[in-house]
């Protein structure tokens, strides 16, 4: 059954990750920067950020405390694949949001490591190299992330519910 989850997690990781080029051309890769110094900032209140392209959706909702911890929301809705959500619980790096991304899809409730990169109010999805252990599949190395410009979720009013 351990066999079957895993094998499951892996496949619904590389079904979520693949993506198909619209161009030719390569996607403008963008580097994060170092963090910097922590500072003290007061809570701002829910967040919301969305990306939508030929009917696909991603929602992210979530709010960030003063020791830049991370609490929200997180749902894919992509043509062609099982739309799957769930909570998002991590922090923010300098302008890196690391988060466990703890998601239910076709009844098989999964842990993904997820990153985004905060660039001029927005938030650009990262990719790279991943494991599976322990029951969670996890970025190999996180200093080799990938961010595309075309998976860049906007600003958006939250949804109240």
């Amino acid at each position: 059954m351990k066999k079957v989850l895993i094998l499951t997690t892996l496949i619904l990781t590389v079904l979520v990750s693949c993506k198909k080029e619209t161009t030719t051309t390569e996607p403008v890769q963008i580097a994060p920067s170092p963090p910097k110094e922590a500072e003290i900032v007061e809570p701002a209140g829910d967040q919301c950020y969305a990306w939508r392209a030929n009917g696909s959706i991603i929602e992210m909702s979530f709010n960030v405390n003063s020791h830049q911890e991370v609490n929200g929301k997180l749902s894919y809705n992509l043509v062609g694949k099982d739309k799957n959500e769930g909570t998002l619980i991590g922090n923010m790096k300098g302008d890196t949001l690391i988060a466990d991304y703890t998601f239910s899809s076709e009844g098989v409730s999964s842990v993904r490591e997820v990153a985004f990169l905060q660039k001029d109010g927005t938030f650009i999805e990262g990719y790279g190299d991943v494991v599976a252990a322990n029951n969670k599949v996890s970025f190999k190395d996180k200093s080799k992330l990938k961010f595309d410009a075309k998976n860049t979720l906007t600003k958006v009013d939250c949804k109240v519910e």
